[in-house]
C-alpha cells in the first residue's frame, strides 16, 4: 500500500528511519481520530462546566448516570474493536467481501444489543442513581439524565461500531468529519439549553441530555450512510457466514467484558469516593476530565492508528513489521502524551479552577488533576500496546491487564488507604497510580511473549482472509 516500506528498502534503514516513518504515518491516520476525540472530550468537560455552574449535585449526578451510560459505550467499544480487528486485517490482505460482512454484522449485533439500555433508561433509572447512596437531589438530576442517554443506546452503538470500521480500512477522516459535527452540534445544545441562553428554555441538566441524544443520532446515522454510499471503500451487504459472526464475537466478548469490569468497579468506587464526601466524588469528575480534554484524544488516536497499522501488516503476512511498529507506537505515545501529562500535574490548580469555585472540590480536584497527569506516561503506552493487541485480534491480555489492575488496585486498594488507613483522597489517587502501572506491566508482557501473530494468521485462513502476496 502507499505510504510503506517494501521489504527490500527496510533493510537498508537505520532504526531511527524506520521509527521515523513509522511515526508520520501513524500521525497521518491519528490526527483526524485526535481531532475527533478532542470535540468529544469537549463536549463532555462543556458539560461538567455547564453542570457545574448550577451546583456540585449536579456535577456529581452527571457523573453518577454517567457510571450507567457507560454500559453502552462499553458494548459499541466492544464490537467496534472486533470490527476495526478484522476490518484492518481483511483490508491489509484484499479480503473486501468479508470485511464487508464484518462491518454489517458488527453494526446490527450492536443496534440489537442497544434496545435494553433503552428500557433499562424509562424504567430503572431513578433506582439506579439511588441505590449509590447519592443524596436526594443528585438522584433527582441523575435519573432524568440517564434516562435521556439511555434512551439512544442503539444509536451510540451503531456510532462508534460504524466508526471503527471504516477507520479500519484506513479512513479515519469521515468518521472525524461526522463526530466533529455532531459533537460542536452536541456542545452548542449543552451551552444554549443547559443555560437559557439566546431565547432557549433553562432546561438544565435535562437540556445537557437533550443535547447528547440528539448528537448520537444524528452520528449513527450519518456513519451508515457514508459507508452505505459510493464515496468510501467499506459497504454494507446482506450477511450469511456465521465464521465471521463467530470471530467477530470472539475478539469483541473480551473487550466487552473488560468494559462491563472497568463499569462495574466504577460503583463501588464512586461509592468509597461518597463515603469520603459529595466534593470529593465530584472533585474526581473534574481531575479526571481535565486529563481526558487534553492528554486522552492524543492517546485514543495512538490506539485505533496501532490498531489499523498492526492489523494491516498481519493481513498482508509480515508480523515481524506489525511487531516492529507497535512498539514505534508506544514510543511515540511516551514522547508526547508523557510529557503533556506531567505539564498537567505541574499546572493542575490553574485547569481545575475552570471547573470549580468551591474551595474543597477545587482542593480534591487538584490531587486528582496531579496523579492522572504523573500517571499519562504509564497510561498511553499501555493504550498503544492495547491497541496493536486488538489489531491482531488479541483482546484477552488487555482484559486480564485492565480487570486484574482495576479490582486490586483501583478498588481494593483505594478502599483500603482511603476509607480503612484514613488517608481519603490522597489513597484513592495512590490506588489510581498503581491500577494503571499494573496493567502497563501485565499487557507489555503479552505483547512481547505470546503468539498474537499466530492467532491473527489463523483466524484469518479460517475465514478465507489470507493474502495472496
Amino acid at each position: 500500500m502507499a505510504g510503506r516500506d517494501t521489504a527490500g528498502n527496510k533493510s537498508d534503514q537505520s532504526l531511527h528511519e524506520r521509527v521515523r516513518a513509522v511515526w508520520i504515518r501513524v500521525l497521518a491516520l491519528a490526527w483526524p481520530i485526535m481531532a475527533e476525540q478532542t470535540t468529544r472530550t469537549l463536549m463532555r468537560t462543556v458539560d461538567i462546566i455547564v453542570t457545574g455552574l448550577l451546583s456540585p449535585a449536579a456535577i456529581a449526578a452527571i457523573g453518577l448516570a454517567d457510571l450507567y451510560a457507560r454500559l453502552p459505550l462499553r458494548i459499541g467499544l466492544g464490537l467496534g474493536g472486533g470490527a476495526i480487528a478484522l476490518s484492518s486485517q481483511d483490508t491489509g490482505s484484499g479480503a473486501t467481501d468479508t470485511r464487508d460482512e464484518a462491518i454489517t454484522q458488527a453494526v446490527l449485533l450492536g443496534a440489537v444489543a442497544g434496545i435494553p439500555f433503552v428500557i433499562f433508561g424509562f424504567l430503572l433509572s431513578e433506582l439506579a442513581i439511588e441505590v449509590l447512596g447519592a443524596e436526594a437531589d443528585v438522584v433527582t438530576y441523575g435519573a432524568i439524565y440517564l434516562a435521556i442517554i439511555m434512551a439512544t443506546a442503539p444509536a451510540r452503538h451503531v456510532s462508534i461500531i460504524a466508526g471503527r470500521a471504516l477507520q479500519g480500512t484506513g479512513d479515519t477522516v469521515s468518521p472525524m468529519v461526522v463526530n466533529v459535527i455532531a459533537n460542536l452540534l452536541n456542545v452548542s445544545g449543552s451551552v444554549v439549553l443547559g443555560l437559557g441562553l439566546f431565547g432557549a428554555p433553562r432546561l438544565e441538566v435535562v437540556g445537557v441530555g437533550l443535547a447528547t441524544a440528539v448528537a448520537n443520532v444524528f452520528t449513527a446515522l450519518a456513519l451508515c450512510v457514508v459507508i452505505a454510499g459510493p464515496w468510501r471503500e467499506a459497504g454494507f451487504v446482506r450477511p450469511t457466514d456465521p465464521v465471521i459472526a463467530r470471530q467477530l464475537l470472539t475478539v469483541s466478548a473480551p473487550r466487552v467484558a473488560e468494559g462491563m469490569v472497568a463499569t462495574a468497579i466504577e460503583f463501588p468506587f464512586n461509592s468509597i469516593l461518597l463515603m469520603i464526601s459529595t466534593e470529593a466524588n465530584a472533585a474526581y469528575q473534574i481531575g479526571r476530565r481535565v486529563y481526558q480534554q487534553f492528554s486522552s484524544p492524543l492517546s485514543r488516536g495512538y490506539n485505533v492508528a496501532a490498531s489499523i497499522v498492526v492489523g494491516q501488516y498481519l493481513g498482508e503476512g509480515d508480523p515481524a513489521e506489525a511487531r516492529f511498529n507497535g512498539w514505534a507506537i508506544a514510543g511515540l505515545g511516551l514522547a508526547t502524551v508523557g510529557v503533556i501529562g506531567i505539564l498537567l500535574a505541574i499546572f493542575a490548580e490553574t485547569f481545575v479552577s475552570v471547573f470549580t469555585s468551591d474551595p474543597k472540590t477545587a482542593d480534591h480536584a487538584v490531587t486528582f488533576a496531579q496523579v492522572y497527569g504523573i500517571s499519562a506516561p504509564l497510561l498511553v503506552v499501555y493504550i498503544a500496546i492495547a491497541g496493536s493487541l486488538q489489531g491482531a485480534s488479541e483482546t484477552t491480555i488487555p482484559f486480564l491487564a485492565r480487570a486484574s489492575g482495576l479490582f486490586l488496585w483501583y478498588l481494593c486498594f483505594s478502599y483500603i488507604a482511603a476509607i480503612q488507613l484514613g488517608y481519603g483522597v490522597v489513597g484513592v489517587a495512590a490506588g489510581i497510580f498503581l491500577y494503571y502501572l499494573w496493567a502497563l506491566l501485565v499487557v507489555a508482557w503479552g505483547y512481547h511473549s505470546s503468539d498474537w501473530a499466530g492467532k491473527a494468521a489463523r483466524m484469518m485462513a479460517e475465514r478465507g482472509s489470507v493474502s495472496d502476496d
